[in-house]
């Protein structure tokens, strides 16, 4: 993403905060009004807004702090060494903070009304898929931070374009069977506020195992274009 040297860690902190709250509250909040208006944004409208709200918070905010507003991504890109070290645990502590925010306003606003847009696994014959859904959650993330570390460096809106359209996309099929979280912090919001950690562990371990593995297929890739433009004939 954008060259980020001479921010300040705190205007980056800020941001971070700033645009997880926008994923947390317009992406929740489209599930909660969902809810109260009986279905009349449909999943597909839920879906469009998370896609949208990763989409301006990329174009917004991503030549402050590269817009991660997402803990797996910021682990992802520091695995990557794009990312010091300093920087990790501020980030992520910024944007658990945007969303308990985030859902802590829709509670605020609209009271506790069922999960509050927490993710669950899908139920069926009375038992949740756990271990499909983690494994969803695992290769949704892959494949996120997979675009994202293969596009970092282009133009913001480029970035902005591309990664939005990801989200939406992984939203729109993954979404009915585990929430389609791939965001540990987007998924703690409505969690806390809703005092329902059932299966948490799932939008924890699952994000970020598969943003990790996405670190060295992305690298792998970049090693193999190289090598083949250097055997390609001058």
């Amino acid at each position: 993403m954008a060259n980020l040297t001479g921010i300040s860690l705190g205007r980056q902190c800020a941001a971070e905060a700033g645009g997880t709250f926008l994923l947390v509250f317009t992406g929740t909040g489209a599930m909660l009004f969902n809810e109260l208006s009986g279905g009349a944004i449909t999943h597909p409208g839920i879906a469009t807004t998370f896609g949208l709200a990763v989409m301006l918070a990329v174009f917004t905010l991503g030549p402050i702090s590269g817009a991660h507003i997402n803990p797996a991504v910021t682990f992802g890109f520091w695995a990557s060494s794009r990312l010091e070290g300093k920087r990790l645990l501020p980030y992520i502590a910024s944007q658990c903070g945007g969303a308990i925010l985030a859902s802590g306003l829709l509670l605020g606003l609209f009271g506790n009304q069922t999960a509050m847009g927490a993710t669950l696994p899908i139920e069926i014959n009375g038992q949740q898929l756990v271990y499909p859904c983690l494994a969803l959650e695992t290769l949704a993330t892959f494949i996120l931070m997979f675009v994202i570390l293969r596009v970092a460096g282009e133009k913001t809106s480029t970035v902005a374009v591309v990664v939005g359209g990801t989200v939406a996309m992984l939203s729109l099929f993954a979404g009915p069977i585990s929430g389609a979280s791939m965001n540990p912090a987007r998924s703690l919001g409505p969690a806390v506020v809703s005092g329902n950690f059932m299966a948490f562990w799932i939008y924890l371990l699952g994000p970020v195992i598969g943003a990790l593995l996405a670190v060295p297929a992305s690298r792998a890739m970049r090693l193999a274009k190289r090598a083949g433009k250097t055997e390609s004939p001058s």
